[in-house]
């Protein structure tokens, strides 16, 4: 991955972290939180990994994510100044909740 892919995902991470922060409305004791930003070379799509706590709100959380994309893209887009604005995919990331898992078994052996 070269260098200004790089910049652009950290700058994408930092500003959409900080709009679902700010304007998104979620229950009281869920938190998304932002593991990685993977934007395309051509720099059309970024697919912004999250993870959410508690698990059981995970359907809940990407619902809501789902939902408000365009606001937050909006919002993106605004703070952005680049072109082309990359489109934003919300996905869950599973890699810390199969660590545990992971952990717990070895644990047990």
């Amino acid at each position: 991955m070269n260098a200004r892919i790089e910049r652009i995902n950290e700058l994408i991470k930092q500003h959409t972290n900080n709009i679902i922060l700010k304007d998104l409305s979620l229950k009281d004791g869920v938190f998304i939180t932002i593991a990685k930003v993977d934007t395309t070379p051509d720099l059309r799509y970024t697919r912004v990994f999250v993870s959410v706590f508690p698990e059981k709100e995970i359907s809940y959380a990407m619902k809501t994510l789902e939902k408000e994309v365009f606001q937050i893209q909006g919002k993106l887009n605004k703070k952005l100044h680049m072109r082309p604005l990359p489109k934003i995919e919300f996905r869950l990331d599973m890699t810390e909740s199969q660590a545990d898992k992971i952990e717990k078994i070895l644990r047990e052996i």
